[in-house]
């Protein structure tokens, strides 16, 4: 076994390495050679060497890196789809069966696939802007896409094949009747659409000179609730084409709506809007129940970051007289219809993005800013569970109807598909 040189062996070691290169270089160029000094360093060149060291500085670089990880290490997901090369904006599940998916995204594309593989059915192609609307007519007929610019296209499911188009104004919000092959739209001009698929027959709802920013189909399919960029709600007669309710004033919101919801049987509505109050609305009569505005956990730390705040997504319970409001602050608020009144307050990391309800229990989900997956139960206000796999924010997820399964979408260019375990079930 060889033993340790010392320093004067490492010293003609190092001296005879440096003439054998010089020897080696003959007849080129006079070479430079640098004698290094193999000694130990003492502790004053340490100590002059970390002074030049910004150790916040590195331990910040670190904690990013071991942050952007974190957030791809943790896969909680069964399927990953990857077909789109851009942010996937939307996406919806057949309702029929549950067993496929179509994703809109910012790459102008649009794809039915397989739930349980990701196999890609086909793509509805043609689209010239981001897809930003998806979704499967009510017994899986048909496929609708939308684009921002306004191109709608309808595609039969089974034949795999593009049957309708139509060019709207810029795209706001698109959603199928609830019991036929009619397909409803709002747009940038303050219309809503109406058409007939596959005849494309047409009836317009004329609104305010500004953008139909959200829109919902009530549950006896004869009216939808539509509201604007003005903080105004119009409930319109979709048969005769005229607006039963128009709310405004004091009985609109001071912002642009960003959401509308109904409960089971239509006779309530709740509106959202980006002035932080979510509106408890009678169907029947237009006036408003009730004015939810959140009521922080934690003081906001400036009128900044007080205005940033908006109510994303809502909705309401179909078993129990709960509704939810998610806040772009993280905040998930539970209410009580029955008394209006501020059941829990749940707090999430990041923004809510979507919130949905299980279709035969108080469970609500969150999908976030933070790429979480969360599962609360709205009479303990308690978080169930949380699922993971997104290195990016999350921007639209579905539910299927026994709610066993999760899609996602997300910035990171991904869909993934989450199997949802219960105890309880």
């Amino acid at each position: 076994m060889a033993e340790p040189a010392d320093g004067a062996d490492l010293e003609a070691a190092s001296e005879g390495l440096l003439l054998m290169a010089a020897g080696d270089e003959e007849g080129a160029a006079e070479e430079i050679v640098e004698v290094v000094d193999l000694e130990a360093p003492g502790p004053d060149d340490l100590a002059d060497e970390m002074e030049d060291v910004d150790l916040d500085e590195e331990e910040a670089d670190w904690e990013d890196v071991e942050a952007e990880e974190g957030m791809e290490a943790q896969d909680d997901s069964e399927v990953t789809f990857s077909k789109h090369t851009a942010s996937v904006f939307c996406v919806s599940l057949d309702p029929k069966t549950n067993t496929l998916a179509v994703t809109g995204g910012e790459d102008d594309k649009a794809f039915v696939w397989r739930l349980s593989d990701g196999e890609l059915l086909f793509e509805c192609s043609g689209h010239k802007d981001s897809v930003t609307c998806a979704g499967f007519s009510h017994d899986s007929t048909f496929v609708a896409t939308g684009d921002m610019s306004g191109l709608i296209k309808v595609w039969r499911v089974d034949a795999k094949e593009e049957i309708w188009s139509f060019e709207a104004g810029d795209l706001e919000w698109m959603e199928w009747h609830p019991q036929s092959h009619v397909l409803l739209a709002g747009t940038a001009d303050g219309n809503s659409w109406m058409w007939k698929i596959p005849s494309g027959e047409c009836k317009t709802f004329q609104g305010p000179s500004c953008p139909a920013t959200c829109g919902h189909v009530l549950p006896d399919g004869r009216r939808a609730v539509v509201g604007y960029e003005d903080g105004t709600v119009r409930i319109w007669d979709l048969k005769q084409g005229s607006s039963l309710h128009v709310l405004k004033g004091q009985d609109g919101h001071q912002g642009p709506l960003t959401c509308v919801a109904s409960n089971k049987d239509g006779s309530l509505v709740l509106t959202g809007s980006v002035d932080c109050h979510a509106k408890l609305v009678s169907s029947a009569t237009g006036k408003v129940v009730s004015v939810f505005r959140e009521e922080a956990i934690v003081p906001k730390s400036s009128a900044e970051e007080a205005e940033s705040n908006s109510v994303e997504s809502l909705g309401f319970c179909n078993v129990m007289p709960l509704a939810a409001v998610g806040y772009l602050d993280g905040t998930l608020a539970i209410y009580d219809v029955a008394t209006q009144t501020l059941r829990h307050n749940c707090q999430h990391e990041s923004g809510i993005v979507q919130l949905l309800w299980e279709e035969s229990s108080p469970v609500v989900y969150t999908c976030t800013l933070g790429g979480a997956v969360c599962l609360w139960d709205a009479r303990s206000g308690k978080l169930i569970s949380e699922y993971r796999g997104h290195s990016a924010e999350i921007l639209d997820f579905a539910l299927n109807k026994d709610a066993s399964i999760v899609v996602t979408t997300s910035g990171d260019h991904q869909a993934k598909v989450f199997c949802v375990q219960r105890p309880d079930r």
